[in-house]
């Protein structure tokens, strides 16, 4: 059984092209992962006109169009997303989207149905879309970029008191009493789990900081995973061998395609060496326990040495440092019996090499 849930991030790197994206589900399905995850938006509701692209996004889109234009063009309509959910169904792959509005969470959650929700980095203070998303009683899947340990609290906060649904009004009061309510953090063990995540594209090593993975487990008692924007494979490998239990990773059809994703993302060969690497991972962890495997087993009496005769030895004959050795093979008596048979005398006859019984 799989450890770890898989999630092969398409995102927007379909273009808005329904062809590419239904060629992404193949990819993923092909790879092995468990779930492909999507975005759903309405460009309007999410991107003002006023609001500036990011830096990487300049970077990979040019300055030609805004923000509002460019994620406009990436937009899949409620039509689209029933072709894809279909397509899922047939490869056996689940299908994942994370919600950018209030909207797109209704029709994930009521329209579509999705096993799970994703809520973003950039909706980790938007207190208004966390509270959608919890009131859904969906299973959450938390993605920490660009946060502290006190703003992923308080988004637990607002989490908590929409899952208990009190009808009390919301306010940050009532979003950290019931996050120190027993029935809050009853529901957050059962419904969500945290994403590590450095919110670059594509992230620096050196500002990866894993061992953050391990902070937030320690801080909120909850299960963690990995996103990774990072260029390669190497990072959410290591994070999985660190405990991550989820792990997200952009991939692409073409890392040359025009789009903000796509210098970042995963190519359909490295998607499949990642789940397959991570697959093997989950294997060497194995269970704790320290004790020989049924392959050493067989191995112990070639590796391991026993007491042997250094020369002929006659009956009789006392063993002394000058007749007893150690080597392979160890079908006989173990070396920390070599000082407890030093003057004792030997009850038959041995020919050098000879393994003492």
């Amino acid at each position: 059984m799989n450890n770890t849930f898989i999630i092969a991030e398409a995102g927007v790197n379909h273009n808005g092209s329904l062809d590419m994206a239904l060629k992404l589900i193949d990819v993923a399905a092909d790879a092995g992962a468990d779930a492909v995850k999507f975005q759903t938006f309405k460009a309007d509701k999410v991107v003002s006109r006023f609001a500036p692209k990011a830096e990487y996004q300049t970077r990979n889109t040019g300055v030609v169009d805004s923000q509002l234009e460019m994620v406009k063009k990436l937009e899949l309509n409620e039509e689209q997303h029933m072709v894809l959910v279909e397509h899922c169904r047939k490869r056996g792959i689940e299908f994942m989207s994370t919600p950018f509005d209030l909207d797109s969470v209704n029709f994930l959650a009521n329209v579509i149905k999705v096993s799970r929700l994703k809520i973003p980095s950039g909706e980790i203070t938007n207190g208004l879309i966390l509270l959608k998303f919890a009131q859904t009683g969906k299973p959450l899947i938390l993605s920490t970029g660009m946060s502290t340990l006190d703003e992923v609290e308080l988004a637990l906060g607002v989490l908590a008191f929409g899952f208990i649904n009190s009808g009390e009004k919301p306010s940050r009061g009532a979003f950290k009493e019931a996050y120190s309510s027993n029935e809050g953090q009853a529901f957050l063990k059962e419904k969500v789990s945290l994403l590590h995540c450095t919110t670059e594209y594509p992230a620096p090593f050196d500002e990866v900081n894993l061992k953050a993975m391990d902070t937030l487990k320690e801080k909120f008692a909850l299960s963690v995973g990995y996103s990774d924007h990072t260029m390669g494979i190497a990072v959410p490998i290591a994070a999985v061998a660190r405990g991550a239990l989820i792990i997200e990773k952009h991939f692409t059809l073409d890392r040359n395609l025009p789009g903000p994703d796509h210098k970042a993302s995963l190519e359909p060969g490295e998607l499949k060496q990642m789940v397959s690497s991570i697959r093997q991972i989950e294997l060497a962890l194995g269970n704790g326990v320290k004790q020989p495997t049924a392959s050493e087993i067989k191995n112990m009496v070639v590796a391991r040495k026993s007491l042997v005769a250094t020369r002929d030895i006659k009956s009789g004959e006392m063993f002394t440092e000058a007749n007893l050795d150690v080597k392979r093979p160890g079908t006989g008596r173990s070396p920390f019996e070599y000082w407890g048979l030093l003057g004792k005398t030997a009850k038959k006859e041995y020919k050098a090499d000879e393994v003492i019984e």
